[in-house]
């Protein structure tokens, strides 16, 4: 290559989730029919009355212009009533919400909107590569604090006294967690903020998963005094469905919504018309749409913990959300090692949880988004074809 890449770009990888779905399809190419068990991209479908709104809007006269950046009134109010009425917190619609083309985004908008060389994040370990990536990207340091089985994977307060907290200006939290499945804790979301008010760091939680599996969904902007120190995103992805149609928001203060905002309107022109008009439909569903998806991936867990059990894995059934955490066997030296034996012998792919940090090494995870047939499918391979 004739051009030099930039030395930003020498901080991060490609996506381990990018390199694994080229490799698989690579397989798949030469007829192996590897069942993928590892990213959680949602395979059912939206609900029937957002596909109808969105069919109908992208009819409509100058649908396809751009939008503002803000998106439409109409979403930001439908985003601020289901907060009230799913997380009883209350956000003024005009200055604390931010649509988001996904809450992917949110992530590096945040990095970019507060970060400079020489700032640190505090990032958990396992916790989502993204939250990493973006810091590096923004030119600031990595912290990790790490999450154990011990410590119920929630972050150790006094363990995050003992780094020098004089240059974190930003920290990562994730509840409920992916890739582990522990719910939020509020009592110790209460003891985050507080230590947030006291070391001036803004806690970012990312918070797309509390619809899944989980009888107590919650946002940190419910503990008192939150706004000041604490932002949110939260997605459409997996509670609804619409992956694809890539619909977040980042919820919070004025000046932290203001300061994002400043940096988006130079990377996007707005989100499709009808995109926004068909996440209005789908924040509108009822708790029926809960009810009956929990009730599918319920159904799902259950295959998914006799695959654990068939690779004598250990796991709680305490945890929510849309993947399945469990220990590997001690006989393996890493989780790389038994997924890679697993894809070896019964074609079928599980993530190893590495992916997520150095205190994963000795887990797996397997997403809820296979169907009931291709996952006891893949029980069936797993019996016939690995040998423990």
């Amino acid at each position: 290559m004739i051009i030099n890449t930039s030395k930003r770009l020498g901080t991060v990888q490609e996506y381990y989730f990018s390199r694994k779905l080229r490799e698989i399809a690579q397989l798949n190419a030469t007829g192996a029919d590897i069942i993928n068990l590892g990213v959680g991209s949602p395979d059912l479908h939206p609900a029937d009355e957002v596909i109808a709104v969105l069919n109908t809007a992208s009819q409509a006269a100058l649908s396809a212009q751009y939008q503002s950046y803000k998106g439409v009134p109409e979403l930001r109010f439908a985003f601020a009533k289901w907060y009230r009425e799913r997380y009883q917190v209350d956000l003024n619609p005009d200055t604390e919400i931010l649509p988001l083309m996904g809450s992917k985004e949110g992530i590096m908008h945040l990095s970019m909107a507060f970060l400079e060389p020489g700032d640190e994040v505090l990032v958990p370990n396992p916790g989502y590569p993204t939250y990493k990536a973006a810091a590096r990207l923004a030119g600031a340091k990595v912290l990790e604090y790490p999450l154990s089985e011990n410590g119920d994977w929630l972050p150790d307060m006094d363990f995050l006294q003992m780094f020098s907290l004089r240059r974190v200006k930003m920290m990562w939290l994730n509840y409920p967690n992916m890739p582990t499945g522990v719910p939020m804790d509020l009592e110790r979301m209460k003891e985050l903020v507080a230590f947030a008010k006291k070391e001036k760091i803004l806690l970012c939680h990312d918070n797309p998963y509390s619809f899944i599996l989980n009888p107590n969904p919650a946002s940190i902007l419910s503990i008192a005094g939150a706004k000041d120190v604490a932002v949110e995103l939260n997605s459409l992805s997996k509670s609804h469905n619409m992956a694809g149609f890539r619909v977040g928001v980042l919820a919070g203060k004025q000046a932290y919504i203001d300061a994002v905002m400043r940096f988006k309107t130079n990377m996007d022109s707005g989100m499709y018309w009808p995109i926004q008009q068909a996440a209005i439909r789908a924040l509108e569903l009822g708790d029926d749409w809960y009810n009956d998806l929990n009730a599918l991936y319920k159904k799902r867990r259950e295959l998914v913990w006799a695959i654990f059990d068939r690779l004598d894995c250990t796991y709680a059934k305490n945890r929510v959300g849309m993947f399945v955490w469990a220990g590997i066997p001690d006989q393996y030296e890493s989780a790389e090692v038994y997924s890679d034996r697993i894809l070896k012998e019964s074609r079928v792919f599980i993530t190893p949880g590495s992916v997520f940090g150095s205190n994963g090494k000795r887990y797996l995870r397997i997403s809820l988004t296979t169907g009931m047939d291709r996952l006891q499918t893949a029980l069936e391979r797993i019996k016939n074809g690995v040998t423990l």
